[in-house]
């Protein structure tokens, strides 16, 4: 019975080949995809290939370049497993190739998925599987079900799959959430509930990945009832502190009219008829009532702003200094890695209490720029941040560098003599990069300083300093302390904190930090980044950290034209794609069970509450419709 399926579906195929359409060809999408398949593909429908499977190494590449999207989806892909209620499904999420990045299913199903080609790194685009849910939702670019005999392969004909696109906030595809299943006896009412589910898990994942992206900018969050704003189904805008658009969700360019191209960049106060000052006097870190807000052409939104955490914050005394109690990260600086905001704040804490700091991390990693971070966000924000690079002053110059001279103490000084690096600090902070390679006479002079509170200058008479002091290396200092290279006392003198920045490679916020830099150097320019051009940015190992980085984007931008820096434009080496580790997903708080509910009181209203006809829209019978009320806690008003 089984052979004879699948030698009339072969039939069918070839027949649309022949330029004639029967059985589920007759649906457009299904032929197209089928075409497809025949001619730009040159799949053979009756052909049982093997799965195209990645190597551990290439999937945990690809598992890196959606970090943050497998976190969010983690928690969804779970909660809509369990609301399907049944056997034989698996949730999928791909990249937007098509590769499975990460599958939920049963225990005991795990091995039918995979006979069936369901593996963790398979591609499943139609290029390798020809017509099914996940690659032809790749091409198509909408929700769509993809039931049994409409797969283009014969050996896919017991599989019905319902897959839904996620895209990243500038409308590119970033992925396909997918559920398959491997029941025979799925109508098309029951699949209408399954598609309805799915549809709505991606657009929480969507929504979600959209608020954390933004999560450091203004986030207007809005939609045409009070009531569905902070739903998945409200328009979502971020912009920055000069009011100009960064990015929009596919709502929003719908409640707003216009296309995202000519959204973005634009000034907020173009778009509404409220000044940007008036708007952000209503923002709030965790905003909990909407209030009205007029478009230009006088329709009426409700609208809640989400503000920035950086802005500054009220300090806390402790012991005759000011600590915050939730420091606000400068402008400067992106830290948008979990591990780094929780080094920041220790750091800041520490230094308050004028603690020494010690940063440890790879060349280029950033710890001048955190260090100055640090300085901007404490107490003495107003006061000097000095830096010197140890290793890249000659050694017969970095004492004078640092301790300065009087005029006339050698020959060639200065007849008026020189303020030196500590001198120049005081009331602020110094920071000393590459500590390690200090010379060991003058770790001994310096450590004298740190003791004493004060310096003698070359030639000169001691002078009371007020320094705080931040070191940097690149190297281990312990290991110098037992060569004798570097001096003990010294070293646990300024290792009164240790921070380990990390490399970038395996930084969590490289998204963050590419838009950071970027709208640095462009200075006030509007230059965006090809989708390819960022997700190479996104895959390179840099070798050289954030400094490597910065160097590459200054170019770019100086070598911008048209205000779009494309995959082409970068250097050779970035176009290339290293291997990275990924990092295991953390697990997320579902919203399916909220997004449920209010798309069953959604279905409710669009009823009139007819309870048969609203089962009939969701393709569900009443009984399965009374339980989840009743599950949701959801009754008509009077009732």
């Amino acid at each position: 019975m089984q052979a004879n399926r699948m030698l009339r579906h072969v039939h069918q195929v070839r027949t649309l080949a022949e330029g004639r359409a029967i059985g589920p060809a007759n649906d457009p999408s299904i032929a197209r995809s089928w075409l497809r398949c025949l001619e730009q593909h040159q799949l053979d429908p009756s052909q049982p290939l093997t799965p195209s499977v990645l190597e551990h190494a290439h999937l945990q590449e690809c598992r890196e370049r959606l970090q943050q999207v497998l976190e969010i989806a983690s928690g969804e892909m779970n909660s809509l497993h369990l609301q399907l209620a049944g056997s034989a499904h698996a949730v999928l999420l791909t990249d937007a190739r098509g590769v499975i990045l990460n599958r939920v299913s049963a225990a005991a199903e795990q091995s039918t998925f995979e006979h069936a080609g369901l593996w963790l790194g398979a591609d499943w685009s139609e290029a390798c599987e020809g017509t099914n849910g996940i690659g032809t939702c790749l091409v198509e670019r909408q929700p769509l079900t993809i039931q049994q005999e409409e797969h283009f392969r014969s050996c896919h004909t017991g599989l019905t799959c319902s897959a839904s696109p996620v895209f990243d906030p500038h409308g590119e595809l970033l992925a396909v959430l997918d559920v398959s299943s491997l029941q025979g006896n799925v109508s098309r009412q029951s699949q209408f509930h399954t598609m309805a589910l799915v549809n709505l898990s991606a657009k929480v994942i969507e929504s979600c990945y959209f608020l954390r992206r933004f999560e450091n900018e203004w986030l207007l969050r809005f939609h045409l009832q009070a009531e569905y704003v902070g739903l998945f189904s409200e328009g979502l805008l971020a912009f920055d502190g000069e009011g100009r658009v960064l990015a929009v969700n596919q709502t929003a360019i719908n409640l707003l009219g216009g296309g995202r191209r000519e959204l973005l960049g634009q000034s907020v106060e173009a778009l509404f008829a409220s000044r940007l000052d008036d708007m952000l006097a209503l923002a709030s870190e965790q905003p909990s009532a909407s209030w009205p807000l007029r478009t230009q052409d006088g329709r009426m939104l409700f609208a809640l702003l989400r503000g920035r955490p950086r802005r500054p914050v009220t300090a806390v005394p402790v012991e005759g200094t000011a600590v915050p109690a939730v420091p606000a990260v400068p402008a400067s600086i992106c830290l948008g890695d979990l591990n780094l905001q929780q080094a920041f704040r220790r750091a800041l804490r520490v230094i308050e209490r004028d603690v020494p700091l010690l940063l440890h991390g790879e060349t280029g990693s950033g710890k001048e720029a955190f260090a100055k971070a640090v300085h901007q966000a404490g107490s003495r924000a107003e006061r000097p941040f000095v830096a010197l690079n140890c290793a890249a002053i000659p050694e017969n110059l970095i004492e004078s560098e640092l301790f300065g001279y009087r005029g006339g103490s050698f020959t060639g000084a200065r007849k008026e003599g020189m303020r030196g690096k500590l001198q120049q600090a005081d009331g602020g902070t110094l920071f000393l990069d590459e500590i390690g390679d200090m010379p060991l006479a003058l770790q001994t002079r310096l450590l004298r300083v740190l003791d004493e509170r004060q310096v003698v200058p070359i030639g000169g008479e001691p002078e009371p300093v007020d320094v705080r002091v931040i070191s940097a290396t690149h190297r281990d200092l312990r290991e110098r302390v037992a060569a004798g290279l570097f001096r003990e006392d010294l070293f646990y003198r300024l290792d009164g904190l240790a921070v380990i920045l990390p490399p970038l490679r395996e930084r969590t916020d490289k998204g963050e930090l590419i838009d950071h830099l970027l709208e640095r150097e462009a200075r006030g320019e509007a230059i965006r980044l090809e989708p390819a051009a960022r997700q190479a940015l996104l895959n390179y190992a840099w070798p050289g950290n954030v400094r490597q980085l910065r160097s590459v984007l200054r170019a770019q931008v100086a070598l911008c034209e048209d205000g779009l820096i494309r995959l082409a434009d970068l250097p050779a080496e970035l176009r290339l794609t290293p291997v990275l580790p990924a990092p295991a997903p953390l697990e997320t708080s579902g919203l399916l069970e909220q997004a449920e509910r209010d798309a069953l009181l959604a279905a409710l209203e669009a009823n009139h509450w007819h309870v048969s006809r609203t089962a009939e829209q969701l393709g569900i019978s009443r009984n399965t419709l009374y339980r989840k009320l009743q599950r949701h806690g959801i009754r008509r008003e009077g009732d």
